[in-house]
């Protein structure tokens, strides 16, 4: 059997090796002049290539449509994308939070043990060769077909049409017996995902459910944010209120930057907000101080203020938070950071607790597709099977990767998706 694959990012890669495993001749096709540009940068361009979680974590971390892919999982998980890696000359770590990475901290070492993967699995790779349109054909019904009642012939696998291969930007019509799309959502354009698989899947008849970028940073209302622009706050717990419910609650690590927030909660309360309308009223509250309760910051204020005694509260507001943020906290809550330490009364003492405790910052819009670690939304998991990624629309095509609607947090899970999802549909074999 002859299968196309298009697009050389980790989804399409691993659907090629699976196919060439499954005993296809197998075509990758790929848009760049090189295997995994996106694959590439992430991690900070250390590639956390999973997570060497649990099952019951992982799909905790799946933020859109888990069930879809009890299969794909179980095919193929975390622990066989490690060995595939290792064996392929890559030695691998686990840091905090089973984050796995390569030993080397280079991005480029998974990449050279997955193209050693393709190599020897004999999978011809087609570089710098972008796809115009898939070749798709009505399926001509047979006359016993029409009448044959059985439950093969039922309905449900009764298709109208069928790949027959694809058309490359010169002209040239490539055949095969099945195609199968990893081309990546739109998040990181120049890395060569620019929705040409939805834009395919949409002609073809698939629903495709809105796209939003996630894992990104957001956009703030307030100015005094931007002033605190490169600070990075530690151990803080970030709640994101979503018209005036609270619907992630976590502790950890976030920054303050030009046009909002962002760091590690920031993106992961991004990816929960995605699936929101945009009309939504927006929030977060951040606790700066998560590991005492109001009233014992209140007594270790009450201590801070005593030992001040007649000092301005300019002066000991480092004790208490980074200057810069302290400062802005009392300019937010009309305290006069000229004021002796002496002075400060109950109701000032309570305005610093709950903002200290409870930190307002609105929401206005995330930032755009090019600083999006990933893309919300995607063709909808109603037309396609989760058993094998095969289309329930066009016979023999075949899905994988953040083409999909399926994403979820940090950590090396959204990779761990694509590596799923690929090896399920390039194993999945109908003839």
């Amino acid at each position: 059997m002859k299968t196309i694959v298009i697009g050389g990012g980790p989804a399409g890669i691993m659907a090629a090796i699976a196919s060439a495993y499954n005993g296809d001749n197998v075509i990758l096709f790929e848009k760049n002049e090189k295997l995994g540009k996106k694959l590439f940068i992430t991690g900070k361009g250390r590639c956390n290539v999973t997570n060497g979680c649990t099952r019951d974590e992982f799909f905790e971390n799946i933020v859109s449509n888990p069930k879809f892919l009890y299969s794909a999982f179980s095919s193929f998980d975390n622990n066989d994308v490690m060995k595939l890696i290792e064996d392929n000359g890559t030695p691998l770590k686990t840091e905090r939070g089973n984050r796995v990475f390569p030993v080397s901290d280079h991005s480029s070492d998974i990449i050279k043990a997955l193209t050693k993967a393709l190599k020897d699995a004999g999978v011809e790779v087609r570089l710098n060769e972008s796809i115009k349109n898939l070749l798709i054909e009505d399926i001509k019904e047979k006359a016993e077909d029409s009448n044959d009642t059985s439950e093969k012939n039922s309905g449900k696998d009764k298709y109208k049409r069928q790949v027959k291969g694809i058309v490359t930007d010169s002209g040239k019509k490539e055949f095969a017996d099945r195609v199968i799309i990893c081309t990546g959502g739109i998040s990181y354009k120049s890395t060569g995902s620019t929705g040409d698989g939805l834009h395919w899947a949409g002609e073809s008849g698939h629903r495709i459910e809105s796209l939003k970028p996630a894992l990104v940073p957001l956009e703030t209302k307030e100015k005094w944010v931007y002033n605190l622009q490169g600070l990075t706050l530690k151990n803080v717990k970030l709640s994101l209120i979503i018209n005036e419910k609270t619907v992630y609650k976590e502790m950890g690590e976030m920054l303050f930057t030009h046009f909002g927030i962002s760091g590690p909660l920031v993106l992961t309360a991004s990816s929960i907000l995605a699936s929101y309308d945009s009309s939504s009223k927006k929030m977060v509250h951040i606790d700066l101080k998560p590991a005492l309760s109001d009233e014992e910051f209140d007594q270790r204020l009450i201590r801070e203020l005593k030992e001040g005694n007649k000092k301005e509260i300019k002066n000991i507001i480092g004790n208490i938070y980074p200057v810069k943020l302290g400062l802005e906290l009392c300019k937010l809550i009309d305290l006069d950071i000229y004021k002796k330490c002496n002075e400060i009364n109950k109701e000032e003492r309570n305005k610093l607790v709950n903002i200290t405790k409870r930190l307002p910052i609105s929401i206005s819009g995330t930032r755009d597709y090019n600083e999006a670690i990933i893309t919300h939304g995607g063709v909808s998991v109603k037309d396609i099977n989760p058993k094998s990624m095969e289309s329930k629309i066009v016979k023999d095509l075949y899905f994988a990767g953040e083409v999909i609607d399926v994403d979820a947090f940090t950590g090396g899970f959204n990779l761990q998706i694509a590596f799923s999802t690929g090896y399920l549909a390039g194993s999945s074999n109908r003839y």
